[in-house]
């Protein structure tokens, strides 16, 4: 059973920073894409920031030049570098992985993580 785990988030003030980590039980971790996303309160999920599992990078506009994905392959963790923070960044913020291998699709997602920024 692939499990991920998220830490790091928490309530901040406005213009401070968080670091968020995703750790994967999985072989292969490079092999995976993986996703950011978030949900505000009474809104939809979106997601927030990508990397392709070449390393290509894709952000929301809202979050571009204030967040930054990352990935550690040795220890199966993906980040997401939180700067910058204002309100409206406040959300359950979730990770995922996947990978497609033949016609199967593999699909993960973390519990959810929630991060509060206060003006």
């Amino acid at each position: 059973q692939v499990q991920l785990v998220e830490s790091g988030g928490g309530l901040v003030q406005s213009g401070e920073s968080l670091t968020l980590s995703c750790t994967a039980s999985v072989s292969a971790f490079s092999l995976y894409a993986i996703g950011w996303y978030r949900q505000p309160p009474g809104k939809q999920r979106e997601a927030v920031a990508t990397m392709t599992s070449g390393g290509n990078t894709t952000y929301v506009d809202s979050v571009k030049g204030r967040f930054t994905i990352a990935r550690d392959v040795a220890w199966a963790t993906a980040y997401l570098q939180l700067n910058n923070l204002k309100p409206e960044d406040t959300a359950v913020y979730y990770c995922q992985i996947h990978r497609t291998s033949g016609t199967e699709t593999y699909s993960y997602w973390g519990q959810g993580i929630q991060v509060t920024v206060s003006s």
